[in-house]
C-alpha cells in the first residue's frame, strides 16, 4: 500500500473515465480517419497505416498532421470530436462517490481538447468533480507522454514535487513516462501494472485503497 502524502491526482478522459468497451474512442479514431482522406486528401487506403504512424511518432495524429501538413488544430479538434457522446456513455455513480470523495486536488490531463472533455464530464455528471483541466492546445507544441508536458501540468495545477502527484490514465506508454517523471502512477483497464505503472486497477471502489485514502 502506497503512504504516500498526495496532493493532486491528474486523470486521464478518454478510455479513462468510461471503460475502452463504451466504443467512443473507436468513433473519434473513424472521424480521424474521416478528416485526413476528406481535408487533406490522402487516400484512404493511405490512412490507417499513416495515422498509426503518426502517433506512434509524435504523441497525437494531430502533431503528426502539423508536422506535415497545413493543418488548422482548431478545425482538427472540433471536427474530430464531432460525435454524440451521450450515445455512448453513461454515468456510473459508483464513480461520481469515489472520485468526489478524494481529499486531493483533481485535474483532467488530456490530449483531447477542452470542449470534448467538458462534452464528456457532463454526460458522465462528473463536471464538478475536478478543479481545471489541462488539454492538448494548453500543452501544444507538447502532448502526454512528453516530460514538458507533464512538467507543464505539474505547473498548472501549482504543484512543485511530482512525487506528490497521482497520473491515472489507460496508455501504458503515459503511466510508464510518469512513472519515470516522478509520479506516482496508476493503470486503468489495462490488466497488471507489469512494471509499466506502481499498479492497476479496472475497478473504481479500488482506487482510494491503491491511494491509501480510506483504505
Amino acid at each position: 500500500m502506497c503512504l504516500m502524502p498526495f496532493t493532486t491526482i491528474f486523470f486521464d478522459l478518454d478510455d479513462t473515465l468510461y471503460p475502452a468497451s463504451s466504443g467512443l474512442w473507436s468513433a473519434i479514431r473513424e472521424r480521424i480517419n474521416q478528416y485526413m482522406h476528406e481535408r487533406l486528401h490522402i487516400p484512404w487506403d493511405e490512412v490507417p497505416a499513416l495515422r498509426e504512424r503518426l502517433y506512434r511518432t509524435y504523441g497525437t495524429t494531430l502533431r503528426g498532421l502539423e508536422a506535415h501538413y497545413p493543418v488548422d488544430k482548431l478545425d482538427y479538434l472540433a471536427y474530430v470530436h464531432d460525435v454524440p457522446v451521450g450515445d455512448y456513455l453513461k454515468p456510473n455513480p459508483v464513480q461520481r462517490e469515489i472520485i468526489s470523495a478524494l481529499p486531493t486536488r483533481k485535474w483532467i490531463l488530456t490530449n483531447a481538447d477542452v470542449a470534448h472533455a467538458r462534452r464528456v464530464l457532463s454526460v458522465l455528471q462528473l463536471e464538478d468533480c475536478f478543479d481545471g483541466i489541462v488539454d492538448v492546445v494548453a500543452l501544444h507544441p507538447y502532448c502526454k507522454p512528453q516530460p514538458e508536458a507533464l512538467q507543464f501540468a505539474l505547473e498548472k495545477a501549482g504543484e512543485l514535487d511530482a512525487h506528490k502527484c497521482v497520473l491515472i490514465d489507460d496508455l501504458r506508454h503515459t503511466t510508464r513516462a510518469a512513472r519515470a517523471f516522478g509520479f506516482y502512477s496508476l493503470l486503468y483497464g489495462d490488466g497488471a501494472a507489469d512494471g509499466d505503472a506502481d499498479a492497476a486497477f479496472t475497478d473504481w471502489r479500488d482506487l482510494p485503497k491503491l491511494l491509501s485514502f480510506g483504505g
